[in-house]
């Protein structure tokens, strides 16, 4: 895998209610030609049920769609909620999508933090970790075997065939989402690479990075050729302008965030989503200008190694034509910067 700095687009394609959610998507679309067009690299959405305050598009039906508009770009599932599903479903949807993108899919899976999705799911919290794995061994056998005999918690696969296999060999790419040490090391362990989340401070992952390459030692892997992370990202011509035309969308869905409960996801000491915006802000997102992100940019790649760079640059209620804008600036004025750096 490529290991010079590549930048993704993360499609939230949360809206709020009362939203008309048709024009949303076609805004989305638009998105989507534009970062295509602009070199982009990769489109991520994640998965999420009963959003509420936030309108949300679903995620598979949504990427499906989405490539058709962007056929130049990866496509990644940032990230499932494994816990949630049964792995012969799984694995059937992404190897589908991996076909219908060409081979240019990326699987990411995390254990999900809410207890609304689980219980509607008929599971809890306290047995995420053990489906997770189960369902992960599971989805890569298929993936990889002409039948599989499996007995999990919570399914049996007895001679079951995936009907369909990705294009990509032995796998599409699978990225592991992980706030907190233990599961930073079982990402290691499970995963091609760590899926760095966006709420955690940068001094916080500087930290378990350092986990991180002594969890992989510890399996005898090597660090990863292409190492993602999702983060905040807001360019303007100064940071106080940034500040100013992203910071109340910002602010609102980190509220959500803090009453959803992500806090508890986090590891101790970087636990607190519901700081001031001003601290919210500090060490964590990339925001300024073109300068000042670039910058920001090169120093998170100089202290981790993180050289995928997915960027959520839209919040729920922003303006369409500030998000052009924002794509625009981040790939003409931002990105030559980094690389020249």
């Amino acid at each position: 895998m490529p290991t010079a700095m590549q930048f993704g687009l993360m499609m939230r394609a949360q809206f709020p209610a009362g939203d008309d959610m048709q024009a949303r998507f076609r805004e989305l679309a638009e998105q989507a030609r534009l970062a295509d067009q602009l070199g982009y690299a990769s489109i991520t959405n994640g998965m999420h049920y009963s959003s509420a305050p936030w309108q949300d598009l679903q995620q598979m039906p949504f990427l499906c769609r989405i490539m058709a508009e962007a056929p130049h770009v990866r496509i990644n599932f940032g990230l499932v909620l494994l816990s949630l599903h049964k792995p012969l479903d799984v694995a059937e949807q992404i190897a589908t999508a991996d076909v219908l993108s060409g081979g240019k899919v990326i699987f990411g899976a995390a254990l999900g933090y809410r207890d609304v999705e689980f219980l509607a799911f008929g599971t809890t919290q306290k047995e995420r970790v053990k489906r997770f794995e189960e369902n992960l061994e599971a989805v890569k056998r298929l993936w990889t075997e002409d039948t599989v005999d499996m007995v999990g918690s919570h399914f049996t696969l007895a001679g079951a065939a995936a009907s369909i296999k990705p294009v990509q060999k032995p796998h599409p790419p699978i990225w592991i989402g992980a706030n907190a040490d233990p599961a930073i090391r079982r990402a290691a362990r499970l995963g091609d690479c760590w899926y760095v989340n966006p709420h955690n401070r940068i001094d916080t992952i500087v930290r378990q990075v350092d986990l991180y390459r002594k969890a992989l030692d510890e399996d005898g892997k090597p660090f990863p050729a292409e190492f993602p992370a999702r983060r905040e990202v807001f360019v303007a011509k100064s940071r106080s302008e940034a500040i100013r035309l992203c910071g109340p969308f910002l602010a609102a869905k980190y509220r959500a965030y803090d009453q959803w409960g992500q806090g508890r996801a986090m590891p101790e000491g970087d636990n607190d989503l519901g700081v001031g915006f001003g601290e919210l802000i500090r060490d964590r997102f990339l925001i300024g200008s073109p300068d000042e992100v670039a910058e920001q940019m090169l120093t998170l790649n100089r202290a981790t190694g993180i050289n995928h760079l997915v960027m959520s640059v839209q919040w729920p209620g922003m303006a369409q034509s500030v998000v052009l804008d924002e794509l625009h600036m981040l790939a003409e004025e931002v990105f030559p910067r980094v690389r020249q750096g």
